[in-house]
């Protein structure tokens, strides 16, 4: 039985072994040079805007099916890979997923491939009459499809769900290829787990990307940024849903939504959107976060439902619910020279009337030398001493006046802090705390942790709830192991709580 056992474990470390470099070699499979290869060929001349129905749209279209069919992509309408209703066609490929189960849920990914063509009065910002090669708006986001779906079809371990690979025609129009394919989809729409969309995302500034949709489903910011493993890469979580691009239209048939998108610039729907413009190195950024978020969700046990509310909450929800909570009243009530506190002295230089320092007749001049039994080493240990001492609290103090240090009892204000910080919880991210007050110079401010970070795991619990976070805070002795989330971009915390007596 031992041998066996040993036998299984050893078996399953070469499968992690072997997934771990699958993994790595997809990512290195989204170059650069290629995502400049594929929005150069879409935002050539000979395109002439890609507009729907027109020949260069139809070009465009090749241009789609002859990678996927390199990638060994199979089309995914009944063998097929075109879509067509009236002029205008959508491309479908699919990647078959590998469970038995799952593999009958979708994660779709989509991307819309036609452009303004010559640009008209209704669609252009001018000039008129000029090629319109939209290489942001919308080759950068096909470009990172193709690059994805390469990387699935050829480098990557199989997910469990099936991936469905779209190619919108129409959006220019009016959404007319999404809201084709949600009136007539290929595969139940009850089964599509998620809807992504990628456009316009080769603008990348200040390193920081916007994903929109997160509140669709319970649970999607957190599969967003567990999936960012990117440093310089940040996250804005937009909490707009506009009819302005073909996740709407699956918004309209309550299926969940992420979107990226690298803003809008001046060269929207003009003709200066070339190739030359598009940030080539933010877009393998993206294209590398879009792999890992869809090979993460992909293999979920379990994906939230559409949530209705998400259509109500906007950007004012979202500044309203992050506004911080009023900062607590400080326990002792003075303030010192951080100078002199160098060589272990705290020296008063203010005190709050009314507070426990008052009241225990502490004075501008004193300097405090001993607080709840310890010696004061640095500012940052004397901080420590005062958040997390138990009243009353015995301090040493030299006063000028005073040969003798003197030894006053102070009742503090409020309770002993451990952490040093309170959070808040949403029903869109679930199993997730949201700072929403930080104390200054507690053990949590000390580590790093900011306003509106999100702490997604303690030591070895992955699902936090108030209750279960607050029994594992009195619970545990020494450092606290925290995953903190901050714009996007998930890190290890190490928090030092001091032990209460």
């Amino acid at each position: 039985m031992r041998l066996l056992v040993l036998a299984l474990m050893f078996l399953a470390a070469q499968a992690a072994r072997a997934e771990t470099a699958n993994l790595t070699a997809a990512l290195a499979s989204i170059t650069s040079s290629e995502l400049r290869s594929h929005v150069a060929a879409l935002a050539d001349d000979t395109f002439e805007g890609r507009e729907a129905g027109s020949r260069g749209g139809r070009a465009a279209g090749v241009y789609l099916v002859k990678q996927l069919q390199k990638y060994g992509l199979p089309g995914a309408v009944h063998g097929s890979y075109y879509q067509p209703f009236g002029t205008y066609t959508n491309i479908l490929a699919v990647l078959e997923g590998s469970d038995p189960e799952l593999k009958t849920q979708f994660i779709l990914v989509g991307a819309h491939y036609d452009h303004v063509g010559y640009g008209t009065r209704s669609n252009s910002y001018g000039p008129i009459g000029y090629i319109h090669n939209g290489a942001d708006d919308n080759a950068s986001g096909l470009a990172g499809l193709l690059e994805v779906a390469q990387a699935f079809a050829q480098f990557g371990t199989r997910p469990k769900r099936s991936i469905l690979f779209c190619f919108w025609d129409g959006e220019e129009k009016g959404l007319y290829g999404s809201k084709h394919w949600v009136d007539h989809p290929t595969v139940p729409l009850a089964q599509i787990a998620i809807a992504f969309n990628a456009d316009m995302i080769g603008r990348l500034r200040g390193k920081r990307l916007h994903v929109l949709g997160t509140r669709t489903a319970p649970g999607l910011r957190k599969l967003v940024a567990l999936s960012n493993d990117d440093p310089n890469l940040s996250i804005f979580f937009n909490w707009e849903l506009k009819e302005n691009s073909d996740h709407h239209s699956f918004v309209q048939r309550r299926v969940p939504i992420v979107m990226f998108h690298t803003g809008l610039h001046d060269d929207y729907h003009r003709p200066g959107d070339d190739v030359e413009k598009v940030n080539i190195d933010g877009m393998q950024q993206t294209a590398r976060l879009l792999f890992r978020f869809l090979d993460r969700a992909a293999d979920e046990p379990q994906l939230g439902k559409f949530r209705s509310q998400a259509r109500q909450e906007g950007p004012w929800m979202s500044q309203m619910l992050d506004r911080p909570l009023a900062p607590l009243p400080g326990r002792l009530g003075l303030s010192w020279d951080d100078k002199q506190a160098a060589d272990g002295k705290i020296l008063v230089t203010r005190v709050v009337a009314g507070s426990p320092a008052e009241t225990a007749g502490l004075k501008p001049g004193d300097q405090i030398l001993q607080f709840a039994g310890q010696a004061i080493a640095s500012v940052a240990d004397f901080r420590t001493a005062v958040l997390c001492a138990k009243n009353p609290v015995i301090a040493v103090v030299k006063r000028p006046d005073s040969e003798e240090p003197l030894e006053p009892t102070l009742q503090l204000n409020g309770n002993p802090v451990r952490l040093g910080l309170s959070w808040r919880t949403d029903e869109a991210e679930p199993d997730t705390l949201i700072v929403n007050r930080l104390i200054p110079g507690s053990p949590a401010d000390r580590a790093g942790i900011k306003l509106n970070d999100r702490i997604h795991s303690a030591g070895d619990v992955t699902a936090l709830s108030t209750e279960s976070f607050i029994d594992m805070l009195n619970s545990t002795a020494g450092p606290l192991e925290l995953l903190v989330e901050t714009f996007g971009q998930p890190r290890t915390v190490t928090v030092d709580l001091p032990v209460v007596e």
